[in-house]
Parts: C-alpha cells; structure tokens; sequence
C-alpha cells in the first residue's frame, strides 16, 4: 500500500520548453511511496514530457526532480534507479525470454547464480516461466508486455515509469492486463507513474489521478474523487461523461443556491463550491445521476423532459433528454428491461437531481 507520509518522487516547480512551446509548465507534484499514480491527460498535453523528465531522458528547463530525497535533476538515466517500460515494449529480438529479462542485470554485473534465480521469480511473476526460451516474435501481444514488464522489475527500482504500455493490445486483452499490471504493483510495493490517455484504464489502476492539460495538473486526487467531484471544466469533461450546464445564480439559502440554467430550468445546487459574490456557474452532472421514471418521482430538483433519442450501448441505453424549458441533457439508465419499465424515443419522462450531484467546476 502507499506510504502517506513517505514521497518517493518529488517534482519542484518543473518547467520544460521545446523552443517557443512550453510542454510542461510549472509542474509541481509528489509521488507517495508504493503508490499508483496515472498521468492522464489527451496527446501533446505533456505526459509524456513529464515521464522523460522523470527518466532522465529530458533536463527541465527550471526546477527540480527528487527520487527518494536526492536530487536527480540532472543525473543521466543510468544514474536514477528507475525503470521504464514503454509502448512498443522495445524488446531485443534476437535475444530469448529467459535473455531479454537479464539484460538489465548483466549491464549491472549482478553474478551469474543470482541473476538466473531474479529471472526465475521475475518470469514466475508474469506467468511467463514455460515460455523463458522463446524469442519474442513467437509470443503474443500480452506476452511480449509480460516480457517487458519482467525486465524492468527484476531490476529492482525505486520507480518504474510505463507511458502508455497497453496501447498496442485489443480491447479484451488489454482489460485483463489492466487488472494483472495492478495486483503486480501491489504485489512488489514498487511506485509505479502510469501514462495513458484512456480515462477507464486510469480509473480502474490508480491509486490516485493527475489530470493534465497544457503542460499544467489540473487536479489530482483517487480515482473517486477525480470522477465524482472534478474541479475544473476540463477535469469534468474529460473523465467520463459530463453534462456541462452554464447557470445564472439567482438565489442563494445558506447551504444551497438556486441557478438558472441556459433555456430557463431552475435546479437547487450544494453552494460549498461557490464563492461569495459569485453571478454565473459552470455546472457538471454525470449522465448517471439523472433518476428517470416515467411516473412522479421525489428528489428536490424535478423536471419534466422529452427523449429526443434513445442508443442501446449493452449494459446501458444513453438518452437525450430535451426539458420543457428546452435544455438539453444526456443521461444513461442501466439497460435492464426484464425488470424495469423501458425508455423510447419520444416518452415524456419525469427527472430528478440531487443538488450534491450538480458539481460546480467553474464561478465568476
């Protein structure tokens, strides 16, 4: 489990600029030991700059990096005790299993009977063991990233950076070693720093979350909270699904604030998140916090509204609901029919909302 008192890495104001591009921008941010963390963010936000850096492989343009309390701004790769495992798994085609998983020991000049026995249990960890004597294209996708996986712990570090090590699988397999890549990192207690671009892979691995967007964290938290209660705009759109409802403030009784939203539906929200003098309200509602009936319903915030249309996804439907103000949300019930009444294009429905689910991510 991670250290909450323990940083493994910690990152200092970092900036780092590729000509009159900033790529990552005044970054700071630490890494509890034994810990998870997902950088997550959409392509060119600075992930992946910001995995380099960790590596050694870029030098920040200004502040500082710290592995395990030493400074390591400016230490070549070879000289952090960190590991890397990357996309395309960059394995030694020529060299077996068994070989490629003890490269990393030999650079290090780890004695032979040692070494044979590191990669015995790092192929054992992976469930590669029978395979050791293959070479790489003999194996599957998974595989070859089992292999990659098996190189880069048996040498033991501190930390190990993977930037995006999962891309290149099918969506099944690549499910599987989300789960197996988690209870590995529980298993060793080494800090892992994950890159992806996939809002579920973050949210079923982490341990905790850093949005990032431009070059700078725009939140960072567990996984939970990131979903449940982003704090920006871009937080609550990029993860998951949101419904994003610009708001008039027009009234405000202690704990709660009456806001009016575009088209004129009027909704009770939580005013915690809303500061003093504040007239406009960026709104997020997960699609899943609309309760829908087709009957009368009890909630604080009830409205009427049209499916505009209706999309079967499986387990869910997502519906486009219209209000009769003329507001648009979206919403997904949980596709259930043998056991729940059913929803159509064209039904009138009857919506409620909690006012702890309007989330407000933005207030001037």
């Amino acid at each position: 489990m991670p250290d909450p008192v323990r940083p493994m890495i910690e990152i200092r104001g970092v900036t780092k600029r590729f000509g009159a591009f900033t790529a990552v921008d005044d970054v700071s941010l630490v890494v509890r030991a034994g810990e998870f963390l997902t950088l997550l963010g959409p392509s060119g936000c600075g992930k992946t700059t910001l995995l380099r850096l960790l590596a050694g492989f870029e030098t920040p343009d200004a502040g500082a990096i710290l592995l395990d309390g030493e400074d390591v701004t400016h230490l070549p790769p070879y000289r952090r005790n960190v590991n890397q495992v990357f996309q395309s798994y960059a394995l030694f085609p020529h060299l077996s299993v068994r070989d490629n998983v003890g490269f990393g020991l030999r650079m290090q000049g780890v004695p032979a009977a040692a070494a044979a026995a590191r990669i015995r249990d790092a192929l054992a960890m992976v469930s590669l063991a029978e395979q050791s004597g293959k070479l790489p294209h003999q194996l599957s996708g998974g595989q070859r990233q089992r292999v990659a996986l098996a190189r880069a712990v048996v040498c033991r570090p501190k930390v190990l950076l993977l930037d995006e090590p999962l891309s290149a699988l099918d969506a099944k397999l690549r499910h599987g070693m989300q789960l197996e890549l988690k209870h590995l990192q529980r298993k060793l207690g080494i800090t892992f720093v994950f890159v992806t671009h996939d809002q579920a892979e973050a949210l079923t691995m982490s341990d905790r979350i850093a949005v990032i967007n431009r070059g700078k964290v725009e939140q960072v938290g567990p996984a939970a909270e990131i979903y449940h209660r982003p704090r920006t705009p871009f937080a609550a759109d990029f993860i998951g699904q949101a419904n994003l409802l610009s708001a008039t403030i027009v009234g405000r009784n202690g704990t709660t604030a009456r806001v009016r939203a575009a088209g004129g539906l009027e909704l009770t929200v939580a005013a915690a998140g809303l500061p003093a003098g504040a007239s406009t309200a960026l709104l997020s509602v997960r699609p899943e916090k609309i309760h829908i009936s087709k009957h009368r319903i009890e909630a604080e915030n009830v409205f009427a509204a049209r499916i505009e249309e209706e999309i079967f996804q499986g387990a869910t439907d997502q519906l486009t609901l219209v209000t009769d103000q003329g507001t648009r949300l979206h919403a997904l019930v949980a596709n259930e029919s043998a056991i729940q009444e059913a929803f159509h294009e064209g039904d009138r429905v009857h919506c409620g909302l909690h006012p702890d689910d309007l989330i407000i991510v933005q207030a001037e």
